[in-house]
């Protein structure tokens, strides 16, 4: 493989603090301790090495080329566990998205060389359509890392339709079969069925402490309920509403149970109007909160007006609400009278004149132009994640920086 290719990877990825740390460092103590080769004459040189002057440190993501080749060549980097705790795989098509893919070649060196020291594995799909290659070339790369103590295996996408392919289905088994330390997993928008989740169960019992699953269809609440039944440790969990129930509750409230701290649970409407929201009983809530007096209940809601009646009739322990679209007087007003914990909210809405940012959520690059709009002349800091942004017709990612530049104060 191309040394030099393989230096410009780490240039471009950042994918591991630690790595990019201990690069520096190192190649900090490299340029401290030996000479970069000089085109010049060798008596200005040998004055310049006689100089009791410092040299400047060097910054390793501007050595020329000869340089990064040599020390590649010099220092065997897939040797050193440490630079291999965490790794960021990036699959990315260079139509949808400026940032640089993880090469391919570099993806098999690290599953043949130091895959054994990974613990912090994630796979980043930003595309919008054309995605089946970038999913192929993760769902093969999942399953090839079977001789891993991976600890974290996170799956996030902004693709649509995200994670949703059949090989994906044996690839995660495999990872659940072959990582005998997964104690965080974050599987949102994957095909991951009730057979899997089985096998991630009788595997992590003992182990698992967060669990990020929303928007799993091919999941049954009755299977996703022998997680918590038999999972004890899992402090934060993330789901849709169609899987929870006042089993799952009690079952969180067991005393074999930690204290439960995040819990996310996203509202979606799948078929508009025809989708059928259950209501959950006051004691499997208070039983909830009594055994995790502390625990953050976050609502996602993405539903239309008159999708709303099933919710906050009634006292809900939410402590953070979001909604997708504005919410009416009537919804307001039965929020605050029944959700005494609440302690943050976020709702779009033309008539907040004194809005100075925004929440997390997903939202297409037209969108985000039109809030930047509406309130760029008051916003004095505006951040915001590529993860978030989803390309349409209007804008892309490249498009979407100079357009909202116009409109933010500087």
């Amino acid at each position: 493989m191309n040394l030099i290719c393989l230096f410009e990877s780490f240039n471009l990825m950042s994918h591991s603090g630690a790595l990019c740390s201990t690069m520096k460092r190192r190649l900090s103590f490299i340029s401290r301790c030996h000479a970069f080769p000089s085109h010049e004459e060798p008596a200005k040189s040998q004055k310049r090495r006689r100089s009791s002057e410092p040299s400047p440190p060097q910054d390793w993501g501007k050595l020329p080329h000869r340089v990064a080749s040599s020390v590649c060549r010099c220092w065997n980097v897939f040797h050193t566990p440490d630079l291999w705790r965490r790794f960021e795989f990036e699959l990315n098509q260079s139509a949808t998205s400026y940032l640089c893919s993880t090469h391919p070649d570099l993806i098999q060196q690290i599953i043949k060389k130091p895959a054994q020291h990974l613990q912090y594995v994630s796979f980043k799909v930003r595309a919008s359509n054309t995605t089946t290659n970038s999913m192929w070339i993760a769902a093969q790369s999942l399953s090839q890392l079977v001789n891993c103590t991976i600890k974290t295996l996170g799956l996030i996408s902004t693709a649509r339709p995200s994670f949703m392919d059949a090989h994906f289905v044996s690839a995660l088994t495999v990872a659940f079969v072959n990582s005998k330390s997964l104690s965080s997993i974050k599987i949102d928008d994957t095909p991951v069925d009730d057979p899997s989740l089985k096998v991630l169960v009788a595997n992590y019992s003992d182990t698992l402490k967060l669990l990020k699953m929303s928007s799993c269809p091919h999941v049954s609440p009755a299977c996703f309920l022998c997680v918590t039944d038999q999972c004890h440790g899992i402090r934060e969990l993330a789901l849709n509403y169609h899987l929870l129930s006042d089993e799952l509750l009690f079952a969180l409230s067991s005393e074999k149970c930690v204290h439960l701290e995040h819990l996310r649970i996203d509202v979606v409407s799948e078929n508009p109007g025809r989708t059928h929201f259950h209501n959950i009983k006051r004691a499997s809530r208070d039983a909830l909160i009594r055994h995790s007096p502390k625990v953050n209940i976050v609502m996602y809601f993405f539903l239309y007006e008159e999708e709303f009646q099933p919710f906050f009739g009634y006292v809900t322990p939410v402590t953070q609400l979001y909604f997708g679209q504005a919410v009416s007087k009537k919804m307001l007003g039965r929020i605050g009278l029944n959700c005494p914990r609440l302690v943050e909210w976020c709702a779009p809405t033309e008539r907040c004149r004194s809005l100075t940012a925004i929440g997390e959520c997903e939202v297409t690059c037209s969108g985000f132009v039109e809030f930047v709009k509406m309130c760029g002349g008051r916003l004095t800091q505006l951040s915001f994640m590529e993860e978030v942004l989803i390309p349409d017709s209007g804008y892309n990612i490249k498009q979407i920086h100079s357009e909202v530049s116009k409109h933010v104060v500087s």
